[in-house]
């Protein structure tokens, strides 16, 4: 029995709490915010307030909201003249989009203007949009200094900077850009610095630009070994556009007899439920817009069976105890490794088998290694399903069910209709149509399009090592790359051109989804430079940066040609 039922009006409560005004705080009722997350609750008040601030919080926890809603709050309302009032700085293209939509869905009733910048779009549309006046400016660093340098972004009316995964960005070499860019604002700004990790040079940054910071550090619990449920548990990394495909191909494979797919909003339940349906499963969904009565009806035909697939947000899952639960699945990597434990908890128990499977994007691997450090328990990357893989459970699926006949059923009535056709056939081709007929009422034969892989840093690689820290200031490469997994890439540019190694892993990381740590040694010439990436992103990166610009050019990108 769920025995923590939450209505719209207790979650909106719940921010409420937090001095937000009334426009945002409908914002999140109506995209399902049940309750702050233990980095809003930590931060927002302070923001709210006037406080800069140091947040130690990797991606997960909710520290998009945590920033973006004080900067919402902050902003005056009716006409708004004169430059952006707030500037977030982010690493990478990817993180640009998700926090200005963000930041545009918060704001949607305070008729907020936010705009992303960043290499590789055409920057004639930023010029525009600037030109009309923005409320926030949510950048890479490299594109915003462009910008300055252009003086079409001026920065004196910045009341909020925010340096978004700050480690991020010094790791691709942003350092000496950011400070110019603080440079531009004004002192007596409000700054806030987030960074999943806090190595001096971090604390150095925040003693010069932050004023007596209010600093926040995401708890950990201690979890005794014994307490961990013995379960399977599994990733697999994927862009979040495919994520919903990826998890109908998983269940398909997985085939649970009853499954809780986690979410984190009530919006996303909503969504994910409807792609399951679509696809064919009995999925249900559990969220804290829903009455009580709503609830136990759900839980009802869970466990008697008439669904197979309950999603649902934490706080909607709170006290539930479903004893034929074969796996949980987070759509998301959980906001904290608390939560992650609690959620496998569900499965597992007195003995029995479980599995949990996490949905993980490429750039949320330090989120599934803190689970791992609390769990003390490794956590299996897998690859997807191919359709290849997928035909073949199906076709499985379809031998057990006629196993399961040839068992248990009563055949002897359909003995005619083989008798008749045996006349005229063959028994065996009997049979086949037979299965075939059976193969294509249960689903039939998948027909869809692969999934692209998304690349993943390689485990254990230590971001601080000296050969990639020298590599990334224009050292020489490994003379064999193949030998370990890499592949080399040439770029028809060079020093002549003013290139630095920070223009590339910005490049690189910020167009083609890689994280900074997946690109190795660099080598830079007069005329081109040789980078390597992991062998099996490679072909993607190609791609992408044959779409975009490097230092204003258009270069040449190509596997290195070797003369050996």
């Amino acid at each position: 029995m769920d025995e923590n039922p939450l209505d719209a009006a207790d979650a909106e409560a719940g921010f409420a709490g937090l001095g937000l005004r009334p426009e945002l705080l409908r914002a999140l009722t109506n995209l399902g915010y049940e309750e702050p997350t233990p980095i809003q609750q930590g931060a927002i008040p302070p923001l709210v307030a006037g406080h800069d601030l140091v947040g130690q919080a990797a991606t997960g926890t909710g520290k998009t909201a945590a920033f973006a809603l004080p900067v919402l709050h902050g902003l005056s309302t009716g006409s708004r003249d004169g430059g952006p009032a707030a500037l977030v700085l982010v690493p990478t293209r990817e993180l640009a989009e998700q926090v200005s939509q963000a930041v545009h869905r918060y704001g949607r009733d305070l008729g907020v203007r936010v705009l992303p910048v960043y290499g590789g779009q055409p920057i004639g549309r930023q010029l525009q949009a600037l030109q009309r006046g923005v409320d926030v400016v949510v950048g890479t660093p490299g594109r915003v200094l462009d910008h300055i340098t252009r003086e079409t972004l001026r920065l004196g009316d910045v009341r909020t900077v925010v340096l978004d995964e700050a480690d991020e960005m010094l790791d691709m070499g942003f350092a000496e850009d950011i400070e110019a860019i603080l440079a531009e604002t004004p002192a007596e700004r409000q700054t806030v610095l987030f960074s999943a990790t806090m190595p001096p040079r971090i604390d150095s940054i925040a003693r010069r630009h932050l004023r007596e910071p209010v600093r926040i550090t995401m708890g950990r619990e201690t979890t005794a070994p014994g307490d961990m449920p013995r379960v399977r548990q599994s990733a697999y990394v994927v862009a979040r556009p495919h994520k919903p495909a990826a998890l109908g191909r998983i269940l398909d494979v997985e085939a649970p007899s009853a499954a809780i797919v986690f979410c984190r909003t009530r919006e996303e339940v909503d969504q994910v439920t409807e792609t399951l349906n679509g696809r064919g499963y009995r999925a249900e969904a559990l969220h804290g817009g829903m009455s009580q009565d709503q609830r136990d009806r759900v839980m009802g035909r869970l466990r008697g069976g008439s669904t197979e697939l309950l999603v649902a947000t934490d706080v909607a899952a709170r006290g539930l105890d479903v004893e034929q639960l074969t796996h949980v699945i987070n759509f998301n990597v959980p906001a904290a490794p608390e939560a992650y434990v609690h959620r496998i908890g569900r499965v597992g128990r007195a003995g029995r088998e479980g599995s949990a499977i996490t949905l993980a994007e490429p750039r949320e691997q330090r989120m599934l290694k803190a689970i791992e450090r609390l769990t003390g328990q490794r956590i299996t990357l897998e690859k997807l399903p191919t359709v290849t893989d997928l035909r073949a459970r199906r076709l499985e699926l379809t031998r057990a069910a006629l196993q399961a006949s040839l068992e248990t059923d009563d055949l002897e009535r359909f003995r005619v209709v083989i008798d008749s056709l045996t006349d005229e056939f063959d028994v065996e081709n009997v049979a086949l149509a037979a299965v075939k007929l059976l193969h294509e009422a249960a689903g039939g034969d998948v027909d869809e399009e692969e999934i692209p892989s998304a690349a993943l840093p390689p485990r254990g690689r230590d971001p601080q090592d000296r050969d990639s820290r020298d590599s990334r200031r224009g050292g020489g490469g490994r003379d064999n790359p193949a030998a370990a997994g890499v592949a080399r890439l040439f770029f028809g540019i060079g020093r002549r051109a003013g290139l630095r190694p920070q223009d590339l892993v910005g490049a690189i990381a910020g167009e083609s989804g890689l994280s900074s740590r997946e690109i190795g040694a660099i080598q830079i010439t007069d005329r081109f430079a040789l980078v390597e990436v992991p062998e099996p992103a490679a072909d993607m990166v190609i791609a992408a940066m044959q779409r975009s610009t490097i230092r204003g050019r258009r270069p040449t990108v190509r596997r290195e040609r070797y003369a050996r």
